[in-house]
């Protein structure tokens, strides 16, 4: 088995694991309480999590052994998801469930970085479709998994086989190399948050486009995030659909994207970083169906210029950083769609936001054609600039 093929396997089974989970510890934290408001309390646990840990954890993760700290994050969330079915209070469910947003918010700068250093520029493009694809696959399959386990056994069983898609994920990546960090990191000591906060804004100034990119695709993301939240009450208040039928277009977005999935991973050799960027964000939200297929072509191009146009030396810090302030804004936008969905009609609510989705997909598509960019666009890239 390749090196690739390892580590996308080792993600892809944890992913897996993550979409069955996700269903059996809505339905387990409902049978233990009652309460949909406790169930709610799930989808802010995570992004407050983050802002306890993304200002300081890239300065960790850009001098350590990654492979390392990937490995133990995956036991320890073993470990503390295998705990869930044992604890019988609430205060002690979510105590534990911070505990999991805290170590997660460790693992995915890690596993961007790690990816980032282990596969070539070259071979970005095709391990990211891949990637997108599993993901697809553990989207559309994984609840069903879990709906399945949860007819014939309990939510216990589906929480501890999550616990063991982290156990088996960690051993795959044990059979992985370290990648050596460049010697004037390697020898560089445990800087002071700040100093480190100050190089990510000296990066940033110095590689404005790079930075834009990202930033549009951080918001985008926040605010489809913000809008999938009101998603549930949008179709069956407005549009009138049933919980059957909320459940059917769920599972057509989800044969979307596997189908988007497939057809980036055949012919991501072929297309472009700037094909699959403006393919993806023009399209975004145009349906359900399209909505799925083309997230696979926004997603890959995505991380892609991502890996290839920030350092793998200072990934670690770029991405926490900027994923703090994204874990703000989707509080914020969560609390706000949600709020002004109870002032005024919902209908008019989810249509701004779709609104202003289009105008930051046509903003990302028009600064991906802009005209002597197309360095950033390379995949066999000269070595990247830190200053």
């Amino acid at each position: 088995m390749s090196r690739a093929t390892t580590l996308l396997a080792s993600f892809g089974i944890s992913q897996f694991g993550d979409f069955i989970y996700l269903v059996a510890i809505n339905v387990y934290l409902y049978q233990l309480t009652g309460s949909a408001t406790a169930v709610a309390g799930l989808w802010i646990i995570g992004p407050v999590a983050a802002l306890f840990t993304k200002f300081w954890v890239g300065s960790l993760i850009d001098r350590v052994d990654v492979r390392r700290w990937l490995i133990g994050t995956d036991f320890v969330r073993a470990l503390l998801v295998a705990l869930i079915p044992l604890l019988s209070t609430l205060p002690l469910m979510y105590l534990t469930l911070f505990a999991l947003a805290l170590v997660k918010a460790f693992f995915e700068p890690a596993a961007t970085t790690y990816l980032t250093q282990l596969v070539p520029d070259t071979g970005r493009k095709t391990f990211n479709a891949y990637r997108g694809l599993i993901t697809s696959s553990a989207f559309l399959i994984g609840p069903a998994l879990a709906g399945l386990l949860l007819l014939v056994a309990t939510a216990d069983v589906a929480i501890w086989i999550n616990a063991g898609s982290f156990v088996v994920s960690g051993i795959l990546l044990a059979f992985l190399p370290s990648v050596p960090r460049p010697p004037a990191v390697e020898k560089s000591r445990f800087a002071d948050v700040a100093a480190d906060w100050r190089t990510v804004a000296r990066f940033s100034r110095s590689n404005r486009f790079i930075i834009a990119v990202y930033v549009i695709g951080l918001l985008t993301m926040s605010l489809a995030l913000a809008m999938d939240a009101q998603e549930v009450v949008f179709l069956q208040t407005v549009v009138g659909l049933s919980v059957t039928d909320y459940g059917l277009l769920i599972s057509i977005t989800g044969i979307g994207s596997v189908l988007g999935g497939l057809t980036v991973a055949r012919f991501s050799r072929h297309l472009s970083l700037k094909t699959l960027l403006v393919s993806g964000y023009s399209f975004v939200a145009t349906g359900f169906i399209l909505l799925g297929f083309f997230n696979a072509f926004s997603g890959t191009g995505f991380v892609t210029f991502y890996q290839n146009n920030v350092p793998d030396e200072l990934m670690g810090r770029v991405t926490s950083l900027y994923g703090l302030g994204q874990s703000v804004l989707h509080i914020v936008l969560i609390l706000f769609v949600g709020f002004t969905g109870d002032l005024f009609p919902l209908r008019f609510t989810v249509l701004t936001a779709a609104g202003v989705l289009i105008g930051l997909s046509l903003l990302q598509s028009i600064a991906v054609l802009l005209p002597g960019k197309q360095l950033f666009f390379k995949e066999d890239l000269p070595t990247k600039r830190i200053s």
